[in-house]
């Protein structure tokens, strides 16, 4: 297939358009390269896939309506995969705007660029902070979220609703992917794994939010590219059961669909702590703080309906995962 991956020299979006490379599929790479973090690890990351033949690198924003036009009138994609975003709840807080032009004003261009080119499949990253307040433990996609508590998340929120309109109107097969916590290598640098190997190996105190009282469902980033690659495959259809006498919000009358990509894990964020501790082969100094604001205290995925649709399940302990990026990180640093 032809395939174009936005975001594609951020950390999810490089390992997507590798893995697809690597099948046999040729690739477009949208990226703006925003220096939100490092440009240079965005370029290293880029010029990795610029050694297959099969991919061709595009340097824009979705906000760009114009230059989105031309892409898509250059090139026939049969799917299309939304990684590209302004990414991170903290610095959601303080620059808000950033969000909105891209999430949202890009996003929307996304959309109406695969409507018009008859796009077969419209995949895009949604996020495990979509569930804000909810605290019923697995979280699921048929559960209602409809309290997010960062504008990061209230703009996750509003692609799956943007997406379902143009599903239902348009008739454009659209799959919405809720990734919990991704971590592994080529990582992004502001990350909890990223950034507490970095203290500790400089030898500086790693900060502790909420005082330790936290657990996140760590998703290895291999087990993300494999879930996205399967439901790749399988553009969803409408649900002839859906009801709007008691609406599931994972599916619909429209082909439209949503899926969480998680571990299906919770783990304690001390936990976490100690394994990189024993991988490191060093104790962290630890600066206890309390709760940011937009942060949750657990986030643990309900997997089933992945399972169930494209028969896998992320399973990668966190002992492996956490190995997997401290080598890359002594490689990548020469540490």
């Amino acid at each position: 297939m032809h395939i174009l991956v936005t975001g594609a020299a951020g950390f999810i979006g490089y390992h997507l358009a590798r893995r697809l490379l690597e099948d046999g599929h040729s690739v477009v790479g949208l990226d703006n390269l925003t220096p939100y973090y490092s440009v240079q690890l965005k370029k290293n990351r880029l010029a990795q896939l610029n050694n297959y033949s099969d991919f061709t690198f595009a340097c824009s924003s979705l906000e760009d309506r114009n230059e989105l036009d031309a892409l898509f009138t250059a090139h026939t994609f049969d799917c299309v995969v939304n990684l590209a975003a302004q990414a991170g709840v903290r610095y959601s807080l303080t620059n808000p705007q950033a969000y909105i032009d891209t999430n949202l004003v890009g996003f929307g261009n996304i959309l109406e660029c695969c409507r018009h080119a008859g796009v077969n499949h419209l995949l895009f990253a949604s996020s495990s902070s979509v569930y804000g307040l909810n605290t019923s433990m697995p979280f699921s996609v048929h559960d209602n979220v409809d309290h997010p508590i960062s504008l990061y998340a209230a703009s996750k929120k509003a692609n799956e609703l943007m997406a379902h309109t143009y599903s239902y109107l348009y008739g454009l097969p659209c799959t919405g992917l809720r990734f919990f916590t991704v971590y592994g290598p080529w990582g992004r640098p502001d990350m909890a794994l990223f950034l507490f190997t970095e203290a500790i190996l400089a030898g500086r105190p790693i900060q502790v939010f909420n005082h330790g009282e936290m657990e996140r469902d760590f998703t290895y980033i291999d087990d993300i590219v494999e879930g996205v690659v399967r439901v790749l495959h399988r553009p969803p259809e409408p649900n002839p059961d859906w009801s709007g006498q008691t609406p599931d919000p994972s599916s619909s009358l429209a082909p439209y669909r949503l899926y969480n990509i998680g571990n299906n894990n919770s783990v304690q964020l001390m936990d976490f702590i100690h394994a990189l501790e024993e991988c490191l082969g060093r104790t962290a100094r630890k600066e206890y703080l309390p709760l940011q604001p937009g942060d949750v205290p657990k986030t643990y995925a309900d997997v089933q309906d992945l399972i169930q649709d494209v028969g896998f399940q992320p399973n990668t302990p966190i002992q492996k995962g956490i190995e997997e990026f401290v080598s890359w990180y002594r490689w990548y640093y020469n540490q």
